[in-house]
């Protein structure tokens, strides 16, 4: 047997794990060899087949969805009508209720599913654990109390340029959910930032955070508790174009940085030790991706409240479609808008009132959740 060094699976000659291949004995996926791609300035995307068919089944259903939800409503409007005002080539009142009426609600559900997803996908990728979300880790909380604050000091109304400072709930929201991210991390550190420790203060954070927004509804006016009521449930009934707009712009923004830190976030999930082996700053690419989280988390909040569970299910559906090891945002983004989506088209279509479209996310991701935790105690108790 000669001295040479041998490879094994999942190493390389020198003893580095190898990124490029996974076990697929656990259905997380598989690369095998090296991996081709394409770059479009900092955002450098693999291609990986099964990653990008599943990416554009989600984009087509997507787009579809978008067809639908401007179609169906008190009136029901035919798909090639609805594709003609689109396009710009409508006229009379189908443009109007088209364009005006309804095209903002399903471009602002499509937007927070999209800045949702991805900003789940990240804080799950970071943290190497599928509770890592703004959920479990105080972000959105965080944004949802600034929000009530902003509609109980700004007089009961959350339309943008209303309230507190002027500012609007977007600026409210932000601040909110960066003050929260800030507490969560702060608490967490301890000479660096474990999951599992992240998760468990984040429980903490949002539960203070909670009973805050509580207090604050207890201490409103009804017209204000009602109008903040309603906007916790996750809704997209008072939507705008101004709702869109600032939404469209931090997701414009948002998710190519996203996708630019792609390989960092590969190469995070080799461990601490062997990123800064490589040269990646740990916890300074953490604080980007939580950064970006935040923001994203925030826009999604401002405008729609806080639609529960999207984050904490797309990320993990994508990872199982595209058998990767890691949630693929560009995949989780277009899934994200495919549950926001067809959720609000449910809650618009079955029921004899509209329900809000984050009671039917609930409904759907509950029982993930607690699917989840039950097969996490039986591979603990293996």
């Amino acid at each position: 047997m000669s001295g040479a060094p041998t490879a094994t699976r999942g190493t390389t000659a020198s003893g580095v794990p190898d990124s490029t291949r996974t076990d697929t004995s656990t259905g997380t996926g598989t690369d095998r060899g090296a991996r081709r791609g394409v770059r479009i300035g900092p955002v450098g995307l693999a291609w990986r087949p099964r990653v990008l068919t599943t990416s554009v089944v989600a984009v087509v259903a997507a787009l579809l969805l978008v067809v639908l939800g401007v179609a169906i409503g008190s009136t029901f409007i035919a798909p090639s009508t609805v594709v003609r005002a689109l396009l710009g080539l409508g006229s009379g009142p189908d443009q109007f209720i088209v364009t005006t009426l309804r095209l903002p609600r399903v471009l602002t559900g499509a937007l927070v599913g999209v800045t949702l997803a991805v900003a789940g996908a990240l804080t799950q990728t970071f943290t190497r654990n599928p509770l890592g979300t703004p959920d479990i880790i105080g972000v959105t909380s965080g944004a949802s109390v600034g929000a009530v604050a902003a509609v109980v000091l700004g007089g009961g109304s959350y339309s943008v340029g209303a309230l507190v400072l002027g500012g609007g709930i977007p600026v409210a929201a932000t601040i909110g959910a960066l003050v929260a991210a800030t507490i969560v991390y702060g608490l967490g550190w301890r000479g660096g930032v474990q999951s599992h420790r992240l998760i468990l203060v984040g429980i903490g954070v949002s539960a203070t955070l909670d009973a805050l927004t509580s207090y604050l509804l207890v201490r409103a006016k009804i017209t204000q508790a009602t109008a903040a009521s309603q906007w916790l449930v996750g809704s997209l009934s008072s939507t705008s174009w101004t709702t869109v707009w600032p939404l469209l712009v931090i997701a414009a923004v948002g998710v190519p940085i996203a996708l630019a830190t792609s390989a960092a976030l590969g190469i995070g999930q080799l461990g601490d030790e062997v990123a800064t082996g490589v040269g990646l700053g740990v916890q300074r690419h953490r604080l980007l991706v939580i950064g970006l989280a935040v923001v994203l988390t925030a826009a999604a909040v401002a405008a729609a409240g806080p639609v529960g569970f999207v984050a904490f299910v797309v990320p993990q559906v994508a990872l199982r479609l595209a058998g990767t090891n890691r949630p693929p945002l560009l995949l989780s983004a277009a899934l994200g808008a495919v549950l926001v989506l067809g959720a609000d088209l449910l809650a618009r279509s079955a029921f004899p009132w509209q329900v809000p479209v984050g009671i039917v996310t609930t409904v759907i991701g509950a029982p993930y959740l607690i699917w989840l935790l039950i097969r996490h105690r039986k591979e603990m108790s293996r």
